[in-house]
């Protein structure tokens, strides 16, 4: 006669299964976790790291000064600046023309909107390097060479944006938008307090994508900007290795890597709530 296994059994290969599961995430996490660790450990150890045997996991030298010598022989001030403003406004017009955008094509009916909508989509599979001489020769015209809104312009209307503010905004109900028509609401003002309201999780989606892909951003900024002060920090970095300003530079360079990592972290951080809850909400899990 077969016997139905005792809840205290059952509760024990579940409990075993829950830790189990654990302790994969953690060792998961701690793999994830471990460069950066690495990264900010050699930045912080003192004297020169000039071979393979010089680094540990844990500093015996604790202190900054691979980071008073990259700022003393480089302007890594100047990067800081040209990288906040051109990653803090172009997030911010990445956000505006995807929302403005988004809305259009989720609530509005006019015609050729679909073909419009898949045409603009398919320049996500355009590579960057079929548009590099085109875009140069605009900007070189317009006179933005060497500037930050060289760098800034170009990428203000992002396909992949515009497509996952439309997604989102597709499930914002239309029957909020004819009642703000039904009592006199403009288009402008419907937009500002209807849809903006409801699309704070898809703002904190947009600007943690948007940062990051401007903060990182190598190859466009490495061909705009010439002059040294105007470079970012990313094609600063690039230039570190080899530089005749350090003897031994794997300290500095670990230091330029971890300035250039943290403000990606803060931001993230801060928009994480939202950042899981737009792309729950777009469909994109």
């Amino acid at each position: 006669m077969s016997t139905a296994p005792s809840p205290t059994r059952h509760h024990r290969g579940r409990n075993g299964g829950t830790w189990a599961i654990w302790t994969l995430l953690v060792i998961a996490a701690l793999i994830t976790a471990f460069p950066l660790y690495w990264m900010v450990a050699t930045s912080l150890t003192g004297g020169t790291l000039t071979q393979s045997q010089d680094f540990r996991l844990w500093p015996a030298d604790i202190g900054l000064d691979n980071y008073t010598a990259v700022f003393r022989e480089l302007p890594v001030g100047h990067w800081i600046v040209n990288s906040l403003l051109i990653a803090t406004v172009g997030t911010v017009l990445t956000v505006v023309v995807s929302l403005l955008a988004g809305f259009a094509f989720a609530k509005y009916r006019f015609r050729g909107r679909t073909a419009i909508f898949f045409a603009y989509l398919l320049t996500i599979m355009v590579p960057i390097q079929v548009t590099l001489v085109p875009s140069f020769l605009v900007i070189v015209k317009l006179g933005l060479v060497d500037t930050v809104w060289g760098v800034i312009l170009p990428g203000a209307a992002e396909a992949t944006a515009v497509f996952i503010a439309r997604q989102f905004m597709l499930n914002i109900p239309t029957e909020l938008l004819e009642a703000a028509r039904i009592d006199g609401a403009g288009e402008l003002r419907i937009f500002l307090r209807v849809v903006l309201p409801l699309s704070g999780p898809l703002i904190g989606v947009l600007t943690v994508l948007a940062f990051m892909a401007r903060w990182n951003e190598f190859l466009w900024p490495l061909i705009v900007l010439q002059g040294e002060d105007n470079l970012t920090l990313p094609v600063g970095l690039a230039g570190l290795q080899g530089s005749e300003s350090f003897a031994a530079p794997w300290g500095p360079i670990m230091a330029m890597a971890t300035l250039t990592t943290l403000p990606v972290l803060v931001i993230f951080l801060l928009c994480q709530r939202q950042f899981v809850q737009g792309i729950a909400n777009t469909g994109l899990k």
